[in-house]
């Protein structure tokens, strides 16, 4: 371990295309959705022999802070943080390094997503032990992962051509790619050198904020200003601050723009972003026709479904590649194939006003 290497954890998002179990109040990020633990405690366990929990840094919402508080007792509750307004990555990584930077001037800064999953830890570690250490270097620095099909719901990262996947020194980045449609999704796979965009970043803290200085002058600004951190005014002084900060991506911000971007060409190390219950369905183990369904579900004549019901007693008779999600005040039913559609049924309960739904 490098005493000076930190973890932020990424916690704030609603998740709601895993509505109705992802709500407000209890969001994907804390909610068990395959394996043992939850998906941010798996998380800070998986970052473990690499940085500790003490030196692991959360920032979520206010709907979510004292969960994840109860859910991680060996991080520090001081760094868990509720950020007063979402305003995207660009400005709660800001405020981490700003944290960072002022505890350690020589801290070195992992970004890490609350909830993926990842399959094979021995790969996942070496990609990012790499990345750290292109990030002591002085570069900022993202994780690809070779893409496994063409696919539309991710942005993509270019290398240089013949970049082979699992090196462990950093390659430059030529360009970042947004979410493609599926012809130049196609194209990207079959190229060999276009990455998915893991949602990793690394660098020193210093040299994250020097870039902010540079794009997005008034958060930087705004951040600057604050307080030390153990300062007893500091809480105030950001529940203040932080609104006015842009609304922006790390990616849109910075990533996109700056000139010392490098990355980790991954090998496969079974990441999945779990970004919908189609997602979780390929997770999960299946019987012989295909179902991921709980012992005491009745599968008659049915294939390639996911039932997420609890102890209740399900019975799908007749019915393929379809999602069934039951929680006591509300039930969800959606064919496999739109479950990335999910998010529209929360835009819909929201203007129904139905908050408790929500």
């Amino acid at each position: 371990m490098n005493s000076h290497h930190y973890g932020l954890i990424l916690a704030g998002g609603r998740g709601t295309r895993f509505w109705p179990r992802s709500r407000k109040r209890s969001a994907k990020q804390v909610l068990n959705v395959v394996g043992r633990r939850t998906l941010i405690q798996a998380t800070v366990e998986r970052l473990a022999p690499l940085i500790p929990p003490e030196r692991i840094w959360v920032l979520t919402n206010g709907y979510l802070r004292d969960t994840v508080v109860g859910q991680l007792p060996e991080v520090p509750a001081g760094q868990i943080l509720a950020e007063p307004a979402q305003r995207n990555t660009a400005p709660a990584i800001g405020l981490a390094a700003h944290i960072l930077q002022s505890i350690d001037p020589d801290a070195v800064m992992g970004v890490f997503p609350a909830d993926h999953v990842i399959g094979r830890l021995p790969g996942y570690r070496a990609a990012v032990r790499a990345a750290l250490k292109g990030a002591e270097a002085g570069k900022l620095m993202v994780v690809g992962i070779r893409p496994r099909w063409a696919e539309t719901g991710y942005g993509y990262v270019e290398f240089p051509r013949g970049t082979q996947p699992g090196g462990r020194l950093p390659v430059p980045v030529k360009r970042f790619h947004e979410k493609p449609e599926m012809a130049k999704a196609r194209r990207y796979l079959a190229a060999g050198n276009f990455y998915w965009n893991s949602g990793m970043f690394f660098w020193r803290a210093g040299v994250l904020l020097d870039e902010l200085r540079r794009r997005l002058p008034k958060t930087a600004t705004l951040l600057a200003a604050l307080p030390p951190f153990r300062d007893p005014h500091f809480a105030a002084s950001l529940k203040r601050s932080f609104p006015l900060c842009e609304n922006i991506s790390i990616d849109f911000a910075v990533m996109e723009k700056a000139g010392n971007v490098a990355g980790i060409p991954a090998g496969e190390f079974g990441w999945n972003d779990v970004g919908s219950w189609n997602a979780v369905y390929e997770l999960l183990s299946h019987d012989a026709h295909g179902n991921a369904v709980a012992p005491h579900v009745l599968c008659l004549d049915s294939h390639d479904n996911l039932v997420d019901a609890g102890a209740k007693m399900v019975a799908l008779l007749g019915v393929s590649n379809t999602i069934v999600v039951d929680t006591p005040d509300a039930l969800l039913v959606v064919g496999r194939d739109q479950a990335h559609r999910v998010g529209e049924v929360v835009k819909a309960i929201e203007k129904l006003k139905r908050e408790d739904l929500l």
